[in-house]
């Protein structure tokens, strides 16, 4: 059994700032016609900087559909047609101030694949340089600093709901305490 959905014909149903919401039908296997709902997104990045002594740098900021402010990886959307590697170059330097050395690619991941076509690329990002943040004019968040440990204690402990950020800090650090 291949287990795969025909898409027979959609329509776009709102188209917003960022996102487009489509109405289709799909076929099933069994020739039974259902509607998938589905957010057209852009996709984005995620870095993880982090510098030699291990400290990392996050952001702190307001997340609307939540009403509170979450501590999260630098993350920013992607423009339509961008590379993901240049977007995490714009975003690290956009919100935290720093260039880096290297960007290492940890992986990409599906951020709601019920419903959305958003993919989310993390990084994680060494050799450091301090620069100056120039965040985007409706954007607002405080960058602070936390060691390796500390967050992955507060993933542990529940205090960081943010996907990308789990995921960001799990793959570092099984990338970096790797056993050669």
């Amino acid at each position: 059994m291949e287990c795969i959905e025909k898409r027979l014909d959609g329509e776009v149903k709102y188209s917003g700032v960022i996102v487009k919401v489509r109405l289709d039908h799909a076929e099933l296997e069994n020739g039974k016609v259902v509607r998938r709902e589905v957010v057209e997104h852009p996709g984005g990045v995620g870095i993880l900087p982090i510098d030699g002594e291990g400290n990392c740098y996050m952001v702190r900021q307001f997340r609307y559909p939540f009403s509170q402010q979450l501590l999260e990886i630098p993350a920013g959307k992607l423009e339509y047609g961008e590379e993901p590697l240049g977007c995490a170059v714009r975003e690290l330097s956009e919100e935290t101030g720093f260039e880096a050395d290297e960007l290492i690619d940890l992986g990409s991941c599906y951020t709601s694949p019920g419903f959305s076509s958003e993919v989310l690329h993390l990084y994680l990002a060494r050799g450091l340089h301090a620069g100056r943040a120039h965040l985007d004019e409706d954007e607002f968040l405080n960058v602070e600093k936390h060691s390796l440990s500390e967050l992955l204690d507060m993933v542990d402990r529940r205090e960081i709901p943010d996907a990308k950020t789990v995921i960001a800090l799990l793959k570092a650090d099984r990338l970096l305490n790797r056993k050669a």
